[in-house]
């Protein structure tokens, strides 16, 4: 396969080759049958080289040799009505017959002409997407928070090496590209050069730290963020590129310790990172109406206030007052800020 047996993989309906291959057979029988009963219906207007007669035996070997264009000549329509069914009804189910028997391969030809257009499409469109590379339990949680945020599906590209992997972000309407995201030219058919953010959900830290090495060469200004089992392999992460280094091992362990201090401090963070119900931790911009005010004015629960490159504490006396350029991060009511922005 071209590009080293990489591929990029579209959302579609899922039918099973077995599904199809039954639709197939049953078609054909169907063609058989009714050819079996025209003929057999005018069997008069046939002549048998053998015995002069056609019976149901003869109608069906007939329409056999018929529709897979064999024609033997031992039985032979003669009458004007027998040639005349021939032509304009038996000639169509012949083409159908063939349609049919030769439709796996037309539909490989159409499949790959629509892949290609699709393809085609999809490079010329895709700009400021997400490429999130592996999609395990980590990439698929990542996947659906931004889908909860409203992100929409054909802004999300996932890069796995498992196929059923792939498979299934396919299913699930994303566009896929089955291939090691170590190689540039996998992250290329991704389109990651021209990605706004990069998330990095790896099963092993080695291979975080090679996509994020390989990410960050190819596009210098996406968010890359990246997550690692062992907290020691965090700050090779931040050198090799990535923008935030989630620590899977450092953070469950955390979480297990609140949740033993506090089973109701372990709840509300779980909540927290939980999208969708309850309470939800969002950054969104500065509303016109808050200009001017402190954090603490604000409805909604500030806990931290973004102003250019620098990130305050939403107590910090320079984190007042808000300016029009300001992000705050807030806690608020699932489903209150409809209008929250991705980041």
């Amino acid at each position: 396969m071209p590009g080293g047996g990489h591929r990029i993989a579209f959302p579609r309906p899922v039918t099973g080759p077995l599904v199809q291959v039954t639709r197939r057979l049953l078609l054909a029988l169907l063609v058989l049958v009714v050819t079996v009963a025209i003929v057999y219906a005018d069997r008069g207007g046939y002549h048998d080289a053998a015995d002069s007669s056609v019976s149901f035996l003869d109608a069906l070997y007939y329409s056999t040799v018929t529709l897979s264009t064999t024609g033997y000549g031992d039985i032979v329509p003669y009458s004007t009505f027998a040639r005349l069914t021939n032509t304009f009804l038996v000639t169509p189910l012949r083409v159908v017959f063939l349609i049919i028997l030769v439709g796996t391969t037309l539909e490989v030809l159409t499949e790959r002409t629509r892949e290609q257009f699709r393809l085609t499409r999809w490079r010329k469109k895709v700009r400021d997407h997400v490429v999130i590379v592996g999609y395990g339990t980590k990439g698929r949680s990542a996947a659906t928070t931004l889908r909860g945020r409203g992100m929409p599906k054909d802004r999300i590209v996932v890069v796995d090496t498992n196929p059923k992997a792939v498979q299934g972000a396919t299913e699930e309407g994303y566009v896929a590209v089955a291939g090691d995201a170590t190689h540039s030219d996998v992250l290329l058919r991704a389109e990651a050069h021209q990605a706004r953010q990069i998330v990095v959900a790896t099963q092993r830290d080695d291979t975080a730290v090679l996509v994020t090495l390989t990410a960050r060469q190819l596009n210098g200004t996406a968010h890359i963020v990246a997550s690692v089992r062992e907290e020691e392999n965090a700050p090779l992460l931040r050198q090799s590129g990535a923008d935030s280094v989630i620590t899977s091992s450092g953070s469950v362990g955390r979480m297990l310790g609140l949740s033993l201090l506090s089973p109701s401090v372990g709840r509300v963070m779980d909540d927290l990172i939980t999208y969708g119900s309850g309470l939800d931790l969002i950054e969104r911009p500065v509303d016109p109406s808050e200009v001017g005010r402190a954090p603490r004015e604000i409805t909604d629960l500030v806990v931290s206030v973004i102003r250019g490159p620098r990130l305050f504490d939403f107590d910090d006396p320079e984190a007042s007052p808000l300016r029009p350029t300001d992000r705050l991060i807030t806690i608020c009511r699932s489903g209150s800020r409809p209008d929250a922005a991705l980041g």
